[in-house]
């Protein structure tokens, strides 16, 4: 199907999401594909990993650019050629762009119960308003695990512990969104995250808070 979603969350930031539903031949016929990407694609062996490259590369051009303004660093770290910063985000069937003049991350999961046997790796401050008795449980470890990997996209720096270095705050379902802090030796950051969900997804945007 087409573009399942957009949203500009200010001024500077915009999101789109895709559902992916179309054959990679399809996909591939649609696109301009560089040399680099065409080995990578040919290289996955998971057919679901190549229809989610492949998605990601039409929602480039939904915001108007080509597989060619697109490139990575040596940790894949996607950029922009024009500058402007760009996140990427992919979960079954469904995958994500973010476009930003100023710092971005984006994380989508879906929301299965066995975040629930994982989240002694990644919470750490967030015990103290997590509770294993709540019924939505799983839904808001889905949201602090989004917002985690969606900072440690934005910040770029290796060594990150999820569990030590990112502090996720109570979410606020009036607002969609939280604060986050990055604490790192003596550097405390702080950014807002807006989440969205969809279709048994969950989806965090991070962004720095000026």
């Amino acid at each position: 199907m087409p573009l399942y979603k957009s949203l500009d969350l200010n001024s500077q930031t915009n999101v789109k999401v895709w559902k992916i539903s179309e054959s990679i031949e399809f996909l591939t016929s649609k696109l301009v594909l560089t040399p680099e990407s065409i080995k990578r694609v040919r290289g996955m062996k998971s057919e679901l990993h190549q229809r989610a490259f492949l998605s990601v590369r039409m929602l480039l051009g939904e915001f108007g650019y080509l597989d060619s303004d697109m490139f990575y660093d040596s940790f894949g770290k996607p950029f922009l050629k024009d500058g402007k910063h760009i996140s990427i985000s992919h979960s079954y069937h469904f995958s994500t762009v973010v476009i930003s003049t100023v710092k971005v991350g984006v994380d989508i999961e879906k929301q299965r119960p066995k975040i629930i046997k994982i989240a002694s790796k990644f919470v750490g401050y967030e015990s103290f308003y997590l509770n294993e008795n709540d019924a939505t449980q799983i839904q808001k470890l889905t949201w602090v695990w989004c917002t985690k990997e969606a900072l440690y996209k934005l910040f770029g720096t290796k060594g990150m512990i999820f569990k030590k270095h990112f502090i996720v705050l109570p979410f606020s379902k009036e607002s969609n969104t939280t604060t986050a802090w990055i604490v790192q030796d003596h550097r405390k950051l702080k950014f807002i995250a807006t989440f969205m969900e969809f279709e048994g997804f969950g989806c965090v945007i991070t962004e720095p808070n000026f």
